[in-house]
């Protein structure tokens, strides 16, 4: 202590030298000294009181980090009554398909020597569009044409044909700007065999007659005609003679030569009895010759009537709307003709899904959707058209009618009832938008929510956890008052969806929008050890709220767990309520 002072009287001193003007002396080390050792003891203390609270944050005592790490107080979890309009959603995928999808299988028959049916062009690849009348593909030099139709063809059109796919055809080309003169609607006639004739030649191809000797059956036709009537004439003419021998004397009679006998008079009576009987074989003649003629020129009409050009069911594609577009292409330049060669789509963008027995009890035809394309980033709003009454086998259909074969053999090529082994699909769904589908939807999987059941209007609405379940069956919620006491209210629930249901209290006024309802307990007991959760004491179920003995709580009461069903893993719940797999409701 001593030699601080000393110190401190030598910093004293130097500094009065130095007020006074007076030069250094030796002891100016001296002062130098003192600073330095004044500064080091205060940066020492410096340190330590920065090191002390240090320490302070750091190190803690076995108390206080039990007390840190240890379970909260125990207390009510609680959530808001909401007062808005709730909505339940099926949420599942489903496949935009064109409204019609058809499969080019053409088969024709092949002539006398023929070969495998070859595929000889291809005009059109995937993707491009497809306008009535225009050629699809060419097999074995003959066309595959596209026109406008619903009814699938099913057999060869050929002149004298009736019904109502001669009426379809019969329109299809008077679209095209090829009139049928006076046909009958479903008759195929003269001026049908003239339409059919302009558009084979208007894409550049020669029809098929409808009898392949016809030309040959015409020429034997009129020559039997032009043979009728030249019999008819003789008989006319032999009919004719035979008249006049009757009433006018005979050549002996008028011109007989001199020196004729007397029984010049006799001769000419035989003669006229002979034109007598003459006369009656000729009438039967000439009824003869008049029926034969008669004959022939119905079998010339006939003939006439069924030559011409012919539909066969392998040149033509009947589309219910155009322009369609071309799916797939099967088949090759050069390839056999094995299966579709192309596969053609039409009509407008449907939404196909297919339900399990579950999903069909929640949903019915008007009920409102939003597809979501996750590919395109936007949705469309649209509606439920139909919910098919039996179930689906086989594969998917590709359109919103059956996928059907056309220019060929007619299929059934998974028409919603499939054949035996096919796999069970459900039941089919179709989803019209409201506004027609962009093309780039077009096979994408979309996802669907579909708003199955809705509040009519604003309702109280809690969270499903927050319904509960007493013994004698009443579905109470428990609110919580501000000074924490709790009070059951007996409610009717409603609609559920999102993982809240509407909920109407039984005696009006008892809850009301923005009161808290518990919703869970925090843990009773602390855990035993990190990581270890409490286990339910006797008498208690996991899951059962605490302070609600004897109920259960309202995912038990008003749901039952959903079971996955979709591609996506989401599920369903039935019940008088309905519990969320994704937390959109009822899934699918």
């Amino acid at each position: 202590m001593s030699e601080l002072q000393d110190v401190v009287v030598d910093i004293s001193s130097g500094e009065q030298d130095v007020a006074d003007g007076e030069k250094s002396t030796p002891g100016s080390g001296g002062l130098a000294r003192g600073r330095k050792v004044v500064f080091g003891v205060v940066a020492g203390a410096a340190l330590m009181a920065v090191g002390g609270l240090l320490a302070t944050t750091l190190v803690k005592s076995p108390a206080q980090v039990a007390a840190e790490t240890g379970p909260p107080a125990q207390g009510a979890l609680t959530a808001e009554v909401e007062r808005r309009v709730l909505a339940q959603k099926v949420v599942m995928r489903g496949t935009v398909v064109a409204d019609q999808s058809v499969d080019v299988a053409p088969q024709p028959r092949s002539a006398e020597g023929a070969g495998t049916p070859v595929v000889t062009k291809l005009p059109l690849k995937a993707g491009d569009p497809v306008a009535a009348g225009q050629l699809l593909a060419e097999v074995s030099g003959r066309p595959v044409f596209a026109l406008r139709g619903t009814l699938p063809v099913y057999r060869d059109l050929k002149p004298g044909a009736t019904g109502d796919d001669v009426a379809q055809l019969q329109q299809a080309l008077r679209e095209l700007g090829h009139g049928t003169g006076g046909d009958a609607k479903g008759v195929f006639g003269a001026g049908t065999k003239a339409a059919l004739a302009a558009r084979y030649k208007a894409i550049g191809y020669d029809p098929l007659p409808a009898v392949a000797d016809g030309a040959e059956v015409l020429k034997v036709a009129r020559e039997s005609v032009r043979s009728a009537e030249w019999a008819l004439e003789d008989a006319q003419a032999g009919a004719g003679g035979g008249s006049g021998g009757g009433a006018a004397p005979g050549p002996s009679a008028s011109q007989g030569p001199k020196g004729a006998t007397g029984a010049t008079g006799a001769t000419g009576a035989a003669d006229g009895g002979k034109g007598a009987g003459g006369a009656g074989d000729s009438g039967r003649s000439l009824t003869r010759a008049r029926q034969a003629l008669a004959d022939a020129r119905a079998k010339l009409a006939a003939a006439e009537a069924a030559d011409g050009p012919m539909l066969p069911a392998s040149e033509t594609v009947f589309l219910g709307a155009f322009p369609a577009r071309v799916s797939t292409v099967g088949g090759r330049i050069g390839g056999p003709v094995s299966g579709a060669v192309l596969t053609l789509s039409a009509g407008e963008l449907v939404v196909e899904a297919y339900l399990k027995e579950d999903k069909k009890q929640l949903l019915r035809a008007g009920m409102s959707v939003v597809v979501s394309s996750e590919v395109a980033g936007t949705d469309a709003h649209g509606k439920v058209a139909t919910v098919a009454g039996e179930r689906s086998t086989g594969r998917p259909s590709a359109g919103g009618q059956p996928n059907g074969q056309q220019g060929g053999t007619q299929g059934d090529a998974s028409q919603g009832k499939g054949g035996a082994g096919g796999a069970d699909l459900g039941y089919r769904m179709v989803i019209r938008a409201d506004q027609p589908l962009p093309a780039a939807f077009a096979g994408q999987d979309v996802r669907l929510t579909i708003e199955s059941a809705a509040t009519d209007g604003e309702a109280l609405v809690v969270p499903v956890t927050a319904v509960s379940a007493s013994p004698d069956g009443q579905t109470l919620v428990t609110a919580v008052s501000t000074d924490g006491t709790q009070r059951r209210i007996p409610v009717r629930t409603g609609t559920s969806g999102d993982g809240y249901v509407a909920v109407t209290p039984v005696k009006n006024g008892d809850l009301a929008a923005g009161a808290r309802v518990v919703i869970g307990i925090a843990p009773r007991e602390p855990a035993k050890g990190r990581g270890e959760s409490p286990k339910p004491g006797p008498g208690r179920t996991p899951g059962r709220a605490a302070g609600l003995p004897e109920t259960e709580t309202g995912a038990e009461a008003e749901t039952e767990r959903g079971t996955g069903s979709g591609a996506d893993g989401s599920g369903s719940g039935s019940g008088s309520g309905s519990g969320s797999a994704d937390d959109a409701g009822v899934t699918a």
